[in-house]
């Protein structure tokens, strides 16, 4: 007898996919691959694995690609209603679960958790469901299924139910909250995340921080962790690609560019970023201008190379808070600028090639979150550096706990004492820098995308299930 199921071995949902859709001029669809762990994780299993990508239309045109029946093997997209989609995404995912497990809110006004916020968690529900049964329809009888985030938090115990013969994990990409902070939420919506969660057969997270939280959450809140394992996979950088790419010839264009605007002979402290909350640009630079203030002897011998790229600009906080990171820059460049020295070098458009020259020329590495689940950057830069450099980083990054020992530590609320760590690292000797900055690429690279990819599949597939 024929199985019901359907062929794919192994299963990857998550809420952007591999690949997205323009509709060009003459009507036709144009289809762009992206990148990052996943994909390097994917193409690792080989195509003969079966592997199927799970993923939602973002846009438009990638609804419209759905509806003509334009897609790529191996990855199938989901047309779910634009406005569910909103609503799940910005309404919930971005707006509430980010915020907890960040812990962005100004508690005194936020979060309103009234009928609006139901009716939004509603379409959450909707969405959650709409990738459950997508993988309850594609997955072959035992497959492996690896749900990526936080936009996807009920689908693992969703899936349970309807296929209870397949191995489930998820792997959150953010912090995890800890039980003080995750009790905010509704309590009914509270156990309803950890449930949802708790229907996977393993999840991970990026550090044992986070997973500590969870499992603290869960022995509060859900009575444990019941027949659920946890393991840590701290993502690391791919060395390989970034050092490739960072030697073509854009990249050295854009190099030659960022040398002129930074003038000859001058030290550079770099931070790349995306307008994200959670980042703490702000704090960054109100900590040079700090330095500035202290050590006046930089003045002329440092520019801050800055790159802050919006993102979630359809939300109004995020815009407000590129806003102020663009006022700031310039308020510093205005009081202290002279003819021939711009402190800060701004740029906010998204441009990759650009970032890597940042890289290549940082002396130091200033990455200070609030709080982040991993931060990539901290560990991309010492990688790219072409001299070695010092890195000032955030106690509050899930890096820390792999490159602490080499970096110059930081509490991210702290602009005095973030503007001396400023100084500590331009300071420091070049042959300490250049010591450092190995010993800090050698820890950000032991885990690189693909093989932390198959790391969770591994575990996923030797441990015992539900």
């Amino acid at each position: 007898m024929a199985s019901s199921f359907g062929a794919a071995q192994v299963l990857v949902a998550s809420n952007r996919g591999p690949v997205s859709y323009a509709v060009a001029d003459d009507g036709s669809l144009r289809s762009k691959r992206g990148g990052g762990g996943l994909v390097s994780g994917l193409s690792a299993i080989g195509p003969e694995s079966g592997a199927l990508w799970v993923c939602s239309a973002l846009s438009d045109d990638d609804r419209e690609a759905v509806r003509r029946g334009v897609g790529e093997d191996g990855v199938r997209m989901l047309d779910i209603p634009a406005g569910v989609h909103a609503d799940a995404y910005n309404g919930i995912a971005n707006s509430v679960l980010w915020f907890v497990h960040h812990m962005l809110y100004q508690t005194p006004l936020e979060p309103v958790f009234d009928a609006e916020f139901r009716s939004k968690w509603a379409s959450y529900e909707t969405y959650n469901r709409a990738f459950a049964e997508a993988l309850a329809e594609e997955a072959a009888e035992g497959a492996a299924v690896l749900v990526q985030d936080y936009h996807l938090t009920l689908v693992p115990g969703m899936l349970r139910e309807l296929r209870p013969d397949l191995r489930i994990g998820h792997f959150s990409h953010t912090p995890w909250a800890p039980p003080e902070y995750f009790a905010m939420l509704p309590d009914d919506i509270a156990r309803q995340v950890l449930r949802g969660m708790l229907g996977a057969d393993r999840l991970g997270f990026l550090t044992h921080r986070w997973a500590d939280a969870f499992t603290a959450c869960c022995e509060r809140f859900a009575g444990g962790l019941g027949d659920t394992r946890v393991g840590v996979h701290g993502l690391g950088a791919d060395a390989d690609f970034l050092r490739a790419r960072s030697h073509e010839a854009d990249v050295d264009e854009r190099m030659a560019a960022l040398k002129e605007e930074i003038g000859e002979g001058r030290r550079t402290i770099v931070r790349v970023d995306r307008t994200e909350l959670s980042k703490n640009i702000v704090r960054g630079l109100l900590a040079y201008r700090q330095l500035l203030d202290d050590r006046p002897e930089w003045r002329e011998r440092v520019v801050h190379v800055a790159f802050a790229y919006p993102s979630r600009q359809d939300l109004a906080v995020y815009r407000d808070y590129t806003a102020e990171v663009q006022r700031l820059a310039a308020e510093i460049n205005d009081r202290y600028g002279t003819p021939g020295w711009r402190p800060v070098v701004l740029h906010v458009k998204d441009d990759f090639a650009r970032s890597l020259a940042a890289y290549r020329l940082a002396d130091v590495a200033l990455v200070n979150p609030i709080r982040d689940g991993m931060n990539l950057v901290a560990k991309e830069v010492p990688v790219v550096s072409d001299a070695g450099c010092a890195l000032v980083l955030s106690r509050e990054a899930g890096a820390h706990e792999e490159l602490g020992e080499d970096a110059i530590t930081v509490n991210p609320y702290d602009v005095v004492q973030t503007a001396e760590a400023l100084h500590e690292a331009l300071s420091m000797r070049p042959e300490d820098r250049t010591e450092r900055g190995k010993r800090l690429a050698a820890a950000a690279t032991a885990l690189p995308p693909a093989r932390w990819f198959l790391d969770q599949l591994d575990a996923l597939r030797g441990g015992t299930g539900h």
